[in-house]
């Protein structure tokens, strides 16, 4: 099951940051575009949180989850968090036009989300 888990988490980080994000980014007006991402980052963060905390239970009550597969599961509940805790600042800062802090907030964010991508594609291998 943890395995399914880590190709949902994995399944949603790709269709949110290659499909969804860009699609709306060149189909909508940047005002509706930003507010409709707005919207939807902060539940695309708390989704990858839930899986997490799904993840980490099936390792316990199936007996035969490794640290690394632990470790994994974790990544997948704390870097989410820590980017649902970005969102508001992130806001802020493109709100008040200071480029080099949304850039930054931005930067981390995104590296967060790589590496949970890239932690659940290993996941069945780990």
């Amino acid at each position: 099951m943890h395995d399914f888990l880590s190709g949902l988490a994995a399944g949603i980080i790709l269709l949110q940051t290659a499909v969804f994000a860009p699609t709306i980014f060149t189909t909508i007006d940047m005002e509706p575009a930003g507010k409709l991402l707005r919207a939807l980052f902060p539940k695309f963060f708390k989704l990858l949180i839930a899986i997490g905390v799904l993840m980490f239970i099936t390792l316990i009550v199936s007996y035969q989850g490794t640290t690394i597969q632990f470790t994994i599961a974790g990544l997948t509940i704390l870097f989410p968090l820590i980017c649902a805790s970005l969102v508001p600042m992130t806001n802020r800062a493109t709100d008040s036009g200071d480029k080099a802090r949304f850039k930054l907030l931005h930067s981390i964010s995104v590296i967060l989300t790589i590496i949970v991508f890239i932690a659940n594609i290993a996941m069945p291998w780990v």
